[in-house]
């Protein structure tokens, strides 16, 4: 699976690299030449009021996953792993004197601070429409040649969207299979995600946040184990949530695809879909373990990425409130 995955790409942060089926071409924003946030356009000042309304519970799922060193990522791509290390410390402070302010002083106020690098794709995180793109353009026709500098992304960057505040729907295949994890490369089918929303007694509405449970963040721990051969969504999945109106698609799992893919001419179909076609974000490395042991299928999601002008996406900590 390693190798597979570089040899596909080197990056999965560079648009257009996806090979593609002859027929696909981006998408074209129903919200306009100017639109840079796709299927988002769904949330709106009334529909936020509606779902928050609902909420019956001030219990709080915390949706997201903790960063640490040595967690899965995707550096078997090349992609510069998360770390974390000090720039100040108490005795580094009374020793180095930075502020000028002597032993004393330095002594009697410790003082750390520290610095992180990382990958934009990792842990719990959003994907931008300029993650991924089909023939050298992202959604709505904006071109890498015209709009990717040195500094990041003039259209689409992760920057333009809003806030998310929506109805999310937990659909937990995993649950609905009768299995602790979905095998591995385990592709979900349209039927399965029908079958799921059935048995939970769940209708999909446009506007939802639909969250895929695969189980397998019960191995985030374990990162060569969570990381490679990971079930996940066939675009035909995909484009049923997407076409059902869908604003946000995430996944428990490290690729919103299936891997390896199902698909001869495209390697990462779900991405290339959702991202270039569609307009819909996706996410990945979402806890859903929480949700799915108390069967909570129904909630008003909360959500926002950091503000990283020109990325192609970045964390975040989305939460669950229950609703009626």
């Amino acid at each position: 699976m390693k190798h597979l995955m570089i040899g596909a790409a080197l990056s999965l942060g560079l648009a257009g690299l996806a090979q593609a089926a002859p027929t696909d071409t981006v998408g074209q924003s129903p919200w306009g030449p100017a639109d840079e946030i796709g299927a988002l356009n769904r949330i709106t000042p009334e529909s936020i009021l509606k779902v928050v309304q609902r909420i019956n519970s001030g219990k709080v799922y915390d949706l997201s996953v903790e960063y640490y060193v040595g967690m899965p990522s995707y550096y078997f791509l090349g992609q510069p792993r998360y770390q974390i290390w000090n720039v100040h410390t108490p005795q580094g402070t009374i020793v180095d004197d930075p502020n000028g302010l002597g032993k004393e002083k330095n002594s009697l106020i410790s003082y750390s601070g520290s610095a992180i690098s990382m990958y934009a794709h990792t842990g719990t995180h959003i994907d931008a429409l300029s993650h991924f793109g089909l023939k050298g353009k992202i959604y709505n026709g904006f071109s890498t040649e015209d709009n990717l500098g040195d500094r990041g992304w003039h259209k689409a960057g992760v920057e333009k969207y809003p806030p998310i505040i929506a109805r999310g729907v937990l659909l937990d295949v995993a649950a609905y299979k009768g299995v602790d994890v979905l095998p591995e490369s385990y592709g979900i089918s349209v039927d399965d995600l029908k079958n799921t929303a059935r048995q939970q007694g769940v209708k999909l509405e446009s506007g939802d946040v639909v969250m895929v449970r695969t189980g397998r963040m019960q191995w985030f721990r374990d990162a060569e184990r969570y990381m490679h051969n990971t079930p996940g969504l066939t675009r035909e999945a995909a484009d049923f949530l997407a076409d059902g109106g869908a604003v946000v698609i995430g996944v428990d799992n490290i690729s919103t695809d299936v891997w390896p893919s199902k698909e001869q001419d495209n390697w990462i179909p779900v991405h290339s879909s959702m991202l270039s076609i569609k307009g819909v974000p996706i996410m990945q490395n979402v806890n859903l373990e929480g949700l799915a042991a108390d069967k909570v299928h129904q909630f008003a999601w909360f959500g926002a990425p950091l503000r990283l002008k020109g990325a192609d996406g970045a964390p975040m900590r989305p939460v669950a409130l229950p609703i009626d």
